[in-house]
């Protein structure tokens, strides 16, 4: 089995890419200064806006970091099933006293991948993740050629062999219990995601099936939890929603305080939001509009941007997407610095616990 770089981290601890806000360069650049492993989302953002992140990055920080791209989504959606989903939304609209998009959001979206791609191996990082996909073969040649470790996100067993077999030198295992977008290589018209297998299972299976060091993600709130899956062959363990609450992070701090506010018990599964499955804290947009919410990823993403933006600004939780993991309750807001510290000494502490257990088997 392969392994990952040395120099990448001193803790096996990884910042997931959280796009639309809360991956931030101050957030990364906190996290790769106390010793884990930070991310930029490149999703949601122009190639130029990317661009200037990473350059603000580099202000802050001389350690290793990582940027996460999207890829084209390339399966075909009917107008008509998002017109329809425009149709139920109108409501909404005239709550907030808005205009749903009226810019054409029909057809496909590369995401500007293929100018971002350019950009990365023109003026390289350390580390770059992709999601929803896997790049051609070349692209992973190109990558490598100028020093770039390559990280390919996985959600199955599938998956994981199709990113070695193209030229990954890694993987995100990302377990069913993981915040915000289930990364799935094709999304399943007739699914909704809850078909995913838990993080401890995956790693398991992914670990027997290929030789690439692999990254956990999905839920992960504490230290022994990332013992775990060390013991279970992963080599790192990312963490999203844990630093979603850091002041650092580029959330809103309604998504912040939803965390842990006891209105908000549980997180599930939707397409409401985004026309993709993706797991949140279980709000009223949710329940009412997710069951009528098409397969139409990036639509109707882009078609409840206005609603989402409408409800932050009136201060209403209630119609945001507020992504988290099933963890969220655990969420702790520390500096993320100090966070990396504190899941660094509870691994320690659970290993040690472990091989005291293992010497007290054996004596």
């Amino acid at each position: 089995m392969s392994s990952a770089p040395n120099g990448l981290f001193t803790y096996p601890i990884v910042q997931a890419p959280m796009a639309g806000g809360a991956s931030c360069p101050p957030l990364a650049a906190a996290v790769c200064e106390a010793g884990g492993l930070g991310f930029l989302a490149g999703g949601y953002k122009t190639a130029d806006g990317m661009y200037q992140e990473i350059k603000r990055l580099r202000a802050l920080t001389r350690r290793p970091f990582g940027v996460n791209l999207f890829l084209p989504q390339a399966s075909h959606v009917d107008p008509a099933v998002v017109e329809a989903y425009r149709g139920h939304l109108a409501s909404e609209a005239s709550w907030y006293e808005i205009s749903l998009a009226d810019e054409d959001i029909i057809g496909t979206s590369d995401d500007g991948y293929d100018a971002k791609l350019a950009i990365l191996i023109e003026d390289p990082v350390p580390v770059v993740s992709f999601t929803f996909g896997l790049p051609s073969p070349a692209a992973f040649t190109c990558l490598r050629k100028v020093g770039t470790y390559t990280i390919a996100t996985v959600t199955s067993v599938e998956e994981a062999r199709a990113a070695q077999a193209a030229g990954a030198d890694g993987v995100c295992v990302q377990g069913v219990e993981a915040g915000g977008h289930q990364g799935t290589h094709r999304d399943d018209p007739q699914g909704d995601g809850t078909a995913g297998v838990g993080l401890l299972a995956l790693v398991a299976q992914v670990r027997e099936a290929v030789a690439l060091p692999i990254i956990a993600a999905g839920g992960l709130m504490r230290g022994s939890q990332i013992a775990a899956l060390l013991a279970a062959g992963a080599e790192a363990a990312q963490l999203g929603t844990a630093f979603l609450a850091c002041p650092e992070s580029g959330a809103h701090p309604l998504h912040k305080k939803a965390l842990t506010d006891p209105l908000f018990v549980r997180t599930e599964l939707t397409r409401a939001f985004s026309g993709r499955p993706a797991r949140g804290l279980v709000n009223r947009f949710m329940r009412e509009h997710g069951p009528y919410a098409p397969a139409a990823y990036p639509q109707v993403h882009h078609l409840t941007a206005p609603l989402r933006k409408a409800a932050a600004a009136a201060g209403d939780p209630q119609g945001m997407a507020l992504w988290a993991g099933q963890g969220h309750r655990l969420a702790r807001a520390l500096p993320a610095g100090e966070l990396v510290e504190v899941l660094a000494a509870e691994l320690g502490a659970a290993q040690n616990a472990l091989k005291a257990m293992q010497m007290r088997s054996a004596s």
